[in-house]
């Protein structure tokens, strides 16, 4: 490096700062480097013929020293170091109210990692910034030009960081400095990249921390407000320059060598250059006329580029292929602060500091005509331009200001007082036991803070501190505690809105559809909409939209409280809680996905069939929310088509649960509406050769659970019907049941009742099979598995739940206590584990079967232990015609006893003939059949006498 030069304005300074250097140091060079070299950026940014305002984002000192360069200098061109593609959105201010946020948002990506959508870039914007006085200077004075010159939003994702190998990582915030909280109005950016105008903190966490401890306090906020903001709001324009400029230059000093930060930094100043210099040439405008508005930490830029006269070249790459929409969307105190790594409150404080400053100083600001959230006033447009005052030498101011300390205001008694009154007021709306000895206490704490913190008057942060001392109690009673009562008391979170005029086409469309509601959508409170079907029927259309709307936004923005919409069911009277107000920008990027909610709704369900991770279950529910939400048959034929591609290429049995409940849904649906759609039949039929395919296999293997394996065999028997019509082979399903030989208890079961519902296995077979599990003590601690897989089992075989409740029961008969006690918390687990949906069918079956009564439960008997009533003795027959007919013919007989199991041979009777043992036995059993013979001979022997 080169030694500094001691000529120029500040070579008095250079030349102190670097004996002090040299008096302080260990090492002078590396200090002395510093030193001298922040007061040559100084030089260097003031000495530049386009002039540089240096600014902080949301800094009142940074607004009021806007506003009186403005009034003073009345530039005729504004360069604004802001994303160059968000100059048309500038124009639909005046129809919001602030804060509000600049968006830039793209869903389909073209040129970035898929994985990385949806991109979306805000830059929010309040009433106490500087950027907000430039802008509104330049679009209600007549013949001024507001130009942005920052990078476009498209290469702010371009010059993310992507690490080696994680190309496709997402964004990790880029400009953001943390993750916003969970809250409502915390998080009205979303996971949105934040771009700030003068981003100015110290990225050098040891000096970071270093101020912080010395300067007693919690946040770099509060050292800001302390140390830079009340300083410099009553400074002069230059005095104002330089030490914005210095600290800067000081923080971009000790930014760590070789952060990639740093080099993104560079190249935005590269291009802001760049662009300036463009513009210049292109309109032939002054550069006296013209007033660069950046950041403080590009102020003191030392890139090539730097300068109007600097010729050294910048190439700007092209944007990719990426579509991005541009619109407004809420904001609010908290996300900003959330977003950029601010304290809480700051922004508030912040309102409340310019809006006391403003009185003050007596100042008007410029307001855009028709800004929502107050009163117009006079900008500058009304006043007369004055005279462009020559430029005036560089003087350095710098040395006074760091020699003297800052004038300090003495302690202001009445506005304390009345913070402390107004606090104590809160606390005891919000349920603290709050009186006025505690508006006393926190008074005099605030003063004793402040002068522990070398302060000469309390700050609203030392008050902060001493009201929680005071006031905070160890169970905060309602929703908000003492430090949020404080940011209340300082202003509040104000929260933006965006105007109708400004809303994208698809908002103002679904506004003019809910407009026969009656109700104010604007308004951020929850509204309650009562719409009769039958009695108004006018308001289907809305109540189709609400439903549609559902799908789409936060379940807090749309909430049905009474009715519902199910395939083929819709209620005649709904309730609804809107909040449309409170979720603006969820409904503004809707918009940017199309003109209206069907056009969204039929994209997003197109989408969602077609990802790398999409299930059948998954296409199913989008068939069925088609159905439900849109009921466009060409619409569900597509998803439909896609479902049975998804069922087909499954290797896995996870979704069969899903996969059953949805298919049965849709299939009662179209049977009940009209003629079975195709794809349904295809659906069964590839389901049911998959999954007779799959069956083996997922009885063996251990990671398909008994859930997935009843839900399988319940397609292959519910649809058996539907997919033998349709073609399908049923010794398909027999040859799977064959070969399936699983060894988990659970499964064990569920292939018996597989068996039994194919006629294999008999129910007097399986009766015995359970008996013997529960005679064997070996495979008793796993009979609950056994339980769980024919509970299962009633998902294919309904008609079992008899037996499922006659093996239970004969399980709580038999098993001792010392066995069943320890083994009822497993079958209760197992059952909430594996069958929850279908216990209830279990207890209907149990309470068909008990008795509903204690007397009768006493003398109850089990019908499946009951015995079999004894057979009634029957009288020999006698001999007669029949018997010599049947002797005559002894093959019929010994063909009929040997069909029906009889065994026994011939006997003798009185008349010599012989007579079969067991027929005579049958015909015993059951002599209604030999009396009805031999009344139909005899009416025939009588009508042969006649």
């Amino acid at each position: 490096m080169t030694a500094p030069t001691t000529a120029g304005p500040f070579g008095a300074l250079r030349e102190q700062l670097t004996a002090a250097a040299t008096a302080f140091a260990g090492s002078s060079q590396a200090v002395s480097d510093i030193l001298a070299g922040i007061v040559d950026d100084v030089d260097r940014a003031l000495g530049e013929e386009l002039e540089i305002f240096p600014v902080c984002h949301h800094s009142p000192a940074s607004a009021l020293a806007m506003l009186r360069r403005l009034r003073a200098k009345q530039p005729r061109v504004i360069y604004l170091e802001l994303c160059e593609d968000l100059q048309p959105l500038l124009g639909e201010l005046r129809n919001c109210r602030l804060p509000v946020a600049l968006q830039a948002f793209a869903s389909q990506l073209d040129g970035f990692p898929a994985d990385w959508g949806p991109l979306s870039v805000v830059a929010p914007i309040t009433e106490a910034s500087a950027e907000y006085q430039a802008i509104a200077y330049a679009l209600e004075t007549p013949g001024v030009e507001l130009v942005l010159v920052d990078r476009s939003t498209d290469h702010v994702f371009q010059w993310l960081p992507r690490p080696p190998g994680t190309a496709d990582d997402a964004p990790t915030g880029g400009d953001v400095e943390v993750a916003a909280p969970a809250g409502e109005e915390a998080a009205l950016h979303g996971d949105a990249v934040g771009v700030e105008l003068g981003d100015l903190r110290p990225r050098f966490a040891e000096l970071e921390a270093y101020l912080l401890h010395h300067g007693k306090v919690r946040h770099w906020s509060e050292w800001w407000d302390q140390y830079v903001e009340q300083p410099l709001a009553d400074a002069d324009h230059d005095t104002y320059r330089q030490v914005m400029v210095l600290i800067g230059s000081l923080f971009r000093r000790l930014r760590p060598a070789g952060a990639e930060r740093n080099d993104r930094d560079e190249d935005r100043e590269r291009y802001m250059w760049t662009r300036m210099r463009q513009h210049l040439a292109a309109s032939g405008a002054d550069p006296a006329d013209c007033l660069y508005v950046c950041g403080a930490f590009h102020a003191a830029s030392r890139v090539e580029q730097f300068g109007l006269r600097a010729d050294a070249p910048f190439e700007i790459g092209p944007r990719t292929g990426t579509r991005w929409h541009h619109g407004l969307i809420p904001s609010s105190h908290s996300a900003i602060e959330a977003q950029f790594g601010l304290a809480p409150g700051s922004v508030s404080i912040a309102a409340a500091t310019w809006s006391k400053a403003v009185a003050r100083t007596g100042l008007t600001p410029y307001r855009l005509e028709g800004q929502r959230g107050g009163r117009t006033r006079a900008g500058g447009r009304r006043r007369a331009t004055p005279a462009a005052a020559p430029a005036a030498a560089v003087e350095d101011r710098l040395s006074g200001y760091l020699a003297r300390p800052p004038a300090a205001r003495g302690l202001d008694e009445a506005e304390l007082r009345g913070w402390c009154v107004d606090i104590v007021r809160l606390a005891r709306r919000n349920g603290y036991l709050a009186s006025t000895a505690d508006a006393i206490a926190v008074f005099e704490t605030a003063i004793l803070l402040a002068g522990l913190r070398n302060r000469a008057r309390p700050t609203p942060y030392d008050f902060a501190d001493a009201a929680v001392t005071c006031i905070e109690k160890d169970v905060v009673p309602g929703r908000r505690d003492v430090r949020r009562l404080c940011e209340i008391l300082f202003g509040g979170d104000r929260v933006g809105q965006v105007g109708y005029e400004a809303l994208p086409p698809l908002a103002r469309d679904v506004h003019d559809r809910l407009a026969p509601l009656g109700l104010d959508l604007e308004k951020r409170t929850i509204q309650r909409a009562l719409v009769d079907l039958r009695a108004s029927p006018e308001l289907v259309p809305c109540s189709d939209l609400l439903w549609r709307l559902r799908h789409l936004l936060p379940r807090d923005a749309v909430r049905p409280i009474m009715g519902e919409r199910r395939l083929g069911q819709r209620s005649i009277q709904e309730s609804w809680d809107l909040a449309l107000g409170r979720s603006q920008r969820a409904l503004i990027e809707l918009g940017y996905e199309g003109v209206t909610v069907e056009q969204v709704l039929e994209q997003r369900l197109r989408r969602a069939v077609r990802g790398p991770d999409v299930t059948a279950s998954v296409a199913l529910e989008a068939v069925e929310d088609a159905v439900r939400l849109l009921d466009g048959p060409r619409l569900v034929e597509e998803l439909g088509a896609r479902a049975v591609e998804l069922l087909a290429a499954e290797r896995g049995v996870d979704d069969a649960p899903e996969v059953l409940r949805r298919i049965r849904r849709l299939l009662a649906h179209h049977r009940a509406t009209g003629p079975l759609p195709a794809w349904c039949g295809a659906f069964v039929t590839t389901g049911y050769a998959h999954y007779c395919t799959l069956l083996p296999t997922a009885f063996l293997d251990g990671e398909s659970g008994v859930r997935q394996v009843g839900a399988m065999l319940g397609f292959l028997f519910g649809m058996e019907s539907l997919a033998l019509s349709l073609g399908c082979d049923r010794s398909q399903l027999e040859l799977a049941v064959a070969q399936s030989h699983p060894e988990a208890p659970a499964k064990v079961a569920l292939l018996w009742a597989a068996r039994h519902q194919l006629g294999l296995l008999p129910l007097a077979e399986l009766r015995e099979r359970c008996a013997a599990l529960l005679a064997n003590p070996l495979v008793v601690p796993a009979f609950p598995q056994y339980l769980s897989g024919f509970v299962q089992a009633l998902e294919p075989v309904p008609a079992l739940a008899p037996f499922v409740v006659e093996a239970m029961s004969s399980a709580f008969a038999r098993l001792p206590d010392p066995v069943l006690l320890p083994w009822l918390p497993t079958l209760i687990t197992t059952l909430r584990e594996h069958g929850a949906e279908l216990v209830p069918l279990l207890v209907r079956e149990a309470g068909r079967t008990f008795p509903g009564s204690l007397p009768a439960l006493d003398a109850w008997v089990p019908p499946w232990s009951a015995a079999a009533a004894p057979l009634p003795v029957a009288p020999a027959v006698a001999s007669g015609p029949v018997t010599a007919l049947l002797a005559s013919h002894p093959e019929s007989v010994d063909a009929v006893a040997a069909l029906l199991g009889c065994a026994g041979g011939w006997r003798a009777t009185d008349g010599g003939a012989a007579v079969p043992a067991g027929l005579t036995a049958l015909l015993a059993a059951h002599p209604e059949t030999t009396a009805a013979l031999a009344a139909l001979l005899e009416t025939g022997s009588c009508r042969g006498e006649d």
